[in-house]
Parts: C-alpha cells; structure tokens; sequence
C-alpha cells in the first residue's frame, strides 16, 4: 500500500470534520504534504454544517445557532535536492460563525471570525530515516462580535469589530521513516501568532460612544503528532494527536476589561485505518475523541467535546490522485454561562462535513 493513503486521509479531514474548541480550529494544521514523494499540487474544498440548539434560561428555543461555513486549501510540495524540500500550504486555519436568531436570553448575540494562512516549510533528511522540518507562517484575521439578550443586561447592544491584522510565527518539528514498513512518525510545534487588531466597540453602558483602541491577541500554540504504520499487505493504521493551548487565548477590548471568550486547552486524537483495494481504489476510517472538560462555556462556542467518525475514498490513476470524505461528529452537550450563572443549555447537537481533495504529481 502506497504509505501516503494515511496523511492524504488526515490532510482531508482538516476540512471535513467539526473543527474543535467550539468551532475555532478549523484546518489542524496540517503539513503531511511535506512528506510525499516527488513534486506534487493539492487542491481541496470542505463544506461544514453545524445543528446546534438548545433552550435558554427562559426555556426558549434558540434555534440552530452554528453556521455553515466552507473549507479551501492550496499545497505544493517539491525537492529542491535529495535531502531538501519545501513546501507551501494556504489553509483557513481558525474561524467562528455563531449567531443565536430565537429565543429570550440571547437572542442577537453573534460572532463571526475567519483567518487564512500562508506556511512556507522546509524539509532537510539526516539520514537513517530521521529528519527535520520548519518554517514560517504568516496568518491574517479578523473578527466581529456582538452581545445582545436579555442575559447580558445593560450590556446586550455591545459590538466589538477586529479589523483585519497579519501577525506572522512558525513551525518546527521532527520525523522519523522506515518506508519498508510505510512506517512514519513526526513531531510538530506550531507557534503562537500575535496579533494588534484595530477595534472599534459600541453599546458599552461603562463607555457611552464609539470607543477607539488596538487590542493584542496572540492565537495559541499547538502541537501536532502525527503516525502511521503499514500492520498487513495493503493496509496502514494511522492517527494524530493534536493539543492546542486555548487557554491562552484573550480577547479583552479597552472598554470591556474582560476577554469576550474563556477556552480550556484541547488535545484531539484521532485514530483510523486505510486499505488498498486494488491499484486504483483505496478507503480508509477514522474515529476522533475530544473529552469533555467543562460543560460551563462561553456563549460564543457553544459545546464541550465530540466524537466523530470519517469516511474517504480514495481514486488513483496515472498522476491524479482524488479524495473524497465525509465525516459526522457528535458534540458534547453545554451549558453557555455568564459571569458564572447559566444562561442555555445546549443539547443533542451534531455536524457533518464534506471534502473533496485533488492531488496531481509531477
């Protein structure tokens, strides 16, 4: 079995499945195509939809609250000589669609963040199956947000608009082969992007007005590690742990002197198998667990934990490669609190993702 089958799964899946933290992380970060053979171009396109709903402290339907959103990537990947290569990834790392349209409590209240994403990566072999890799990422972002119901009292009418702010960071990590067995493992750690967003917030009762200011947000840290292992002929087991330390994450405007959103850190393991049926065919499954830790979250990122499974299909022929997947993830229940005080309780919620990945090599 071709070894790539298990990174092509997981590089798709960053497109497919619900992204974590409550809808925050949405690519994973992904460099698995770094590791494939010769020159090669990917192209991919994800399609999410999020059903998440609940009833308010007034026992009001919310409505669904989670909004669908798409998924693009861009990857090339070339050796520059027999032990170097690079690699250029553009994903849409980071977003957040919320928007509560029903009931009494939070009705209004939205947010609305997206990021894109340029890594340029290197990849130098030592030898011996060890190698190393690195680069620089520069990521844009933005965001808008609004609080509004009955929940947030004299504050329901607040805005928060972050314009748009490039920060830049970078990645370094480690792996090591044993192609006989399709055997690999690597290590990346992903650094925190700073960033100074231009922002401008109204409805503040404390500061009547338009109220002017630059707030400093460093998007976390994270690490990635990924592994897969050839365990019968044409058959590869393969997963990732992925931690991201949310907890980090601020996001405390002038005026307000609190952070509009509380995380807890995310690790993420996902754990699938892959099969080639013939030399045009290949499958693979894929199951992903995220623990619930606190069922008390922000309004802003209403769930606490998933589990998902993964399908892709797999077509090869001459030098084109096409992916396809589905993934259906079941959400943690929660609880959006206010300053300690419960405010919904979200329930019973789910979300489906389409992929699709075309891969050409030259």
């Amino acid at each position: 079995m071709k070894k790539r089958i298990g990174w092509a799964m997981l590089g798709l899946l960053g497109s497919t499945a619900v992204a974590q933290a409550g809808g925050i992380d949405r690519s994973g970060q992904g460099i698995g195509i770094l590791f494939e053979e010769g020159r090669k171009l990917e192209l991919s396109y994800g399609r999410v939809q999020p059903s998440i709903s609940g009833t308010d402290g007034a026992l009001q339907a919310t409505g669904d609250v989670g909004g669908n959103y798409s998924q693009p990537g861009f990857a090339y990947k070339a050796d520059l000589n027999e032990k170097l290569s690079y690699a250029i990834i553009i994903d849409e790392p980071f977003g957040a669609d919320v928007a509560y349209g029903e009931g009494l409590a939070l009705v209004g209240t939205t947010v609305q963040a997206e990021s894109k994403a340029a890594t340029v990566l290197l990849r130098y072999k030592l030898g011996n199956g060890f190698a190393v890799h690195g680069g620089l990422r520069a990521e844009q972002a933005q965001a808008e947000i609004t609080l509004a119901g009955a929940a947030y009292g004299a504050f329901s009418g607040y805005t928060a608009s972050f314009g748009e702010d490039v920060g830049f960071g970078y990645a370094l990590g480690a792996s090591y082969e044993i192609p006989d067995i399709a055997l690999r493992v690597a290590l990346t750690y992903n650094s925190a992007v700073d960033h100074d967003f231009a922002t401008v917030e109204t409805g503040n009762p404390l500061a009547p007005g338009t109220n002017r200011s630059t707030t400093d947000v460093s998007i976390p840290q994270s690490v990635n590690l990924d592994a897969q292992s050839g365990i019968a002929a044409d058959t590869l087991l393969f997963g990732q742990v992925r931690w991201v330390e949310w907890s980090a994450l601020d996001l405390s405007p002038a005026t307000l002197g609190s952070s509009l959103v509380t995380l807890d850190d995310v690790v993420t393991y996902t754990l699938g198998v892959g099969h080639k049926f013939n030399e045009t065919w290949s499958g693979a499954a894929s199951m992903t667990y995220e623990r619930s830790i606190d069922p008390a979250v922000s309004p802003l990122a209403p769930a606490d934990g998933r589990k998902g499974l993964s399908l892709a299909a797999i077509y090869s022929r001459d030098n084109v490669k096409v992916t396809t997947a589905i993934n259906y993830t079941k959400l943690g229940d929660a609880v959006p609190t206010i300053m300690n005080s419960p405010v919904a309780a979200m329930s019973g919620n789910s979300v489906v993702g389409v992929g699709v990945k075309v891969g050409f090599q030259f």
